[in-house]
C-alpha cells in the first residue's frame, strides 16, 4: 500500500528504505537487498537519489521512493490511498508517469484519487463514491462521459469549472 503520507523512516536513505522490508519481511540478505532495492529506485527514476536522506528529498520523489518499497517486495495488487494529495502540482507528474509505467507493466492497482485525467486515461474500470456507496462504475467513458447518476455529473461539472483556466 502507498499511502498519502510517504512513511519513509527519516534517519535511513532511500536505499535503505527500500532493502529494509526485503531483509526484515522477505529474509534477503543485505547485500542481495541492497542490490534489488538499487534496481527498484532505477526503476522510479531515483538511482542518482539512493543515498539520499528523505528529508533531502522533494515529495515527488518520497513518493516514489515509497512505490519503489512497495515494487520491491513483487506484490500482485497495489493500494494507492490519494497518492499525489500531499503534492505541488509540480511534482504530481513525477508519481503519475511512475503510475503510468506500472499500469502498462500489467501491475493491478486500486486507486483513491481525484486525478480525473489519470483515472480516465489509465483505469481499466472506474468506481465513482458518494457518502460510502457507489454511485457509478463502469469504464472511464462510462463514468465521466455517459453517466446519468446526479452526483457523478455535479463533481465533474465543479472539477471541469475548478481546473479550467
Amino acid at each position: 500500500m502507498v499511502f498519502q503520507q510517504f512513511n519513509l523512516w527519516p534517519h535511513m536513505t532511500a536505499l535503505e528504505n527500500v532493502a529494509e522490508a526485503l531483509v526484515q519481511v522477505r529474509g534477503m540478505d543485505k547485500a542481495a537487498a541492497t542490490a534489488h532495492a538499487r534496481r527498484m529506485l532505477d526503476r522510479v527514476g531515483l538511482a542518482a537519489k539512493a543515498d539520499s536522506y528523505p528529508a533531502r528529498l522533494s515529495g515527488g520523489q518520497q513518493q516514489r521512493v515509497a512505490i519503489a518499497r512497495v515494487i520491491a517486495m513483487e506484490p500482485h495488487l497495489m493500494l494507492f490511498d490519494e497518492p499525489t494529495s500531499a503534492l505541488d502540482p509540480e511534482l504530481v507528474g513525477e508519481v503519475l508517469q511512475v503510475m503510468r509505467d506500472l499500469a502498462a507493466d500489467g501491475m493491478t492497482m486500486v486507486v483513491v484519487t481525484h486525478e480525473m485525467g489519470f483515472a480516465a486515461n489509465v483505469a481499466d474500470k472506474v468506481a465513482f463514491l458518494d457518502r460510502g456507496r457507489i454511485a457509478a462504475f463502469g469504464t472511464p467513458r462510462e463514468v465521466f462521459h455517459e453517466s446519468t447518476e446526479p452526483r457523478v455529473q455535479q463533481f465533474l461539472q465543479t472539477y471541469h469549472e475548478r481546473n479550467s483556466f
